[in-house]
């Protein structure tokens, strides 16, 4: 995807221009259900697409389901993705909601249980996953293509989709296990930093609380809440379907019917609300006893489909979005050695999505490292990029885009991204002319009006100096 980080990340969700390993594993709290055979494993390691941008069809089903399909004969493998506008932002006053309803769909249904949903899978070297994040909830499938595998392994995911039974033995054992990685994240300073700066960021706004929800949220929720959520959301108007793999438009069709043609039409959800701007700086310190000191900076950022994603994009990868070649690393790392790893990243979402700019350091150098990194972002929002650095970076991301779309998986989270926020079926094909085109007057516009250094939120998580030194 091209918006993935050269960085710090290693996957690239939908919705993220450079997302940080740990938002990934912070929004997918439900265990995967995985199966997965060591020769399936082997194939999916070879390109199969490499050197050519893939041709997506789109079409609807009968029940009003959007469905985004990509032939790839090459292995004998199809990769399935249902994507719900479910994600946590739909809580509203339930916070977790969102997150327990979808992992709870593979704990239980059509009156099996997880444990014998689980068998079906690995008796045919399937993989099932499920996730919910704060715009999406998410179920997968990866399957052999070979007829008997195949159609069994639709059978299950059928079921799990169309009949989960929110059994409560498994809803007890999940929210046990869910407050339970509440209690751990309240040792751990990087989800403290990370929650006080969605708080800061989104007051009044969905985006605000955690998808893992809080400890009451959690404590207050029934099967009821959650059949409720998923009678409302998971519906076919409400879902987009992507797949990738070794079938044939036709093939592909009668798959969409049987996947998501026993799913009630519904409605789709209604609008987000619009994020507001910020209305002045705020900085958050919160003492931990560590020895390091996590830094948060960032405001509101872009949504979907923004005009400005591409200048904003490339000026980023050139701030904070490229490693330790990345502006931010020269002057936090290189030349004052305060941290080991700085970064900068946009996460478009539905609705405007963080801009976050970020290090961690020693607790003696908290101070100077914040400082460093306000001045790095002020000067780059005034002054904009060189010309030498706009056209290093150009070479870099335009230069690496092919094997962002080298194999299968790439590619259902592209059309999956696609679907979901309803871009151009060309994106990719034009994705690298849309880089090119990106001038150094486009980024400096783009950022002196999206980016306002001086209204920042500034989160600093980690232990007093003075209690370091005692």
């Amino acid at each position: 995807m091209p918006s993935k980080s050269t960085h710090k990340n290693n996957r690239l969700t939908s919705m993220a221009i450079l997302t940080p390993l740990r938002r990934l594993t912070e929004d997918k709290i439900i265990k995967p259900s995985i199966t997965f055979t060591a020769l399936l494993f082997c194939m999916a390691l070879v390109s199969t697409t490499a050197g050519a941008n893939p041709d997506i069809a789109h079409w609807t089903t009968q029940n009003g389901a959007r469905v985004y399909f990509v032939p790839a004969p090459e292995l004998p493998i199809v990769d399935l993705r249902i994507i719900f506008d479910a994600g946590a932002a739909r809580d509203e006053t339930d916070p977790g909601l969102a997150v327990m309803t979808n992992g709870l769909m593979a704990e239980g249904a059509g009156g099996l249980s997880a444990d014998q949903l689980a068998e079906q899978f690995e008796s045919i070297g399937a993989q099932f996953s499920n996730s919910a994040q704060r715009d999406m909830a998410i179920l997968s499938l990866r399957t052999l293509s070979e007829k008997a595998v195949f159609d069994a392994a639709v059978k299950t995911l059928t079921t799990i989709l169309t009949q989960p039974d929110f059994p409560q033995d498994a809803f007890e054992r999940e929210r046990s296990r869910l407050l339970t990685t509440l209690k751990r994240h309240q040792q751990m300073p990087d989800t403290q930093a990370d929650e006080a700066f969605y708080n800061a960021l989104y007051t009044g706004h969905p985006y605000r609380t955690p998808p893992t929800g809080t400890e009451a949220s959690i404590s207050a929720l029934n099967t009821a809440k959650l059949r409720a959520y998923y009678e409302k959301y998971y519906v076919a108007r409400n879902a987009v379907l992507a797949i990738v793999g070794d079938l044939s438009r036709a093939e592909a069709e009668a798959l969409a019917e049987t996947v998501i043609g026993r799913l009630p039409a519904g409605q789709p959800a209604a609008e987000l609300p619009p994020v507001a701007p910020l209305a002045e700086a705020q900085e958050i310190r919160i003492n931990h006893p560590s020895a390091q000191t996590h830094i948060l900076v960032g405001q509101p950022g872009l949504k979907r489909g923004d005009p400005d994603y591409f200048a904003l994009y490339v000026g980023n990868h050139m701030l904070g979005g490229s490693g330790l070649v990345a502006r931010l690393s020269n002057e936090i790392r290189e030349k004052r050695g305060l941290a080991y790893s700085s970064y900068s990243y946009f996460l478009p979402m539905r609705e405007l999505g963080p801009y976050t700019v970020g290090l961690q350091t020693k607790n003696e150098s908290a101070e100077e490292a914040l400082t460093v990194l306000r001045e790095t972002i002020a000067t780059f929002v005034q002054q904009g990029p060189s010309a030498e650095e706009l056209d290093a970076s150009k070479k870099n991301i335009t230069g690496g885009f092919p094997l962002r779309i080298a194999s299968n998986k790439n590619i259902i989270d592209y059309i999956g991204m696609i679907g979901f926020y309803q871009l151009p079926l060309d994106y990719l094909d034009t994705f690298n002319q849309q880089v090119q085109a990106v001038t150094v007057d486009d980024i400096k516009r783009a950022f002196q009006q999206r980016i306002q250094p001086q209204r920042m939120v500034t989160v600093m998580v980690g232990g007093k100096v003075t209690d370091d030194k005692n």
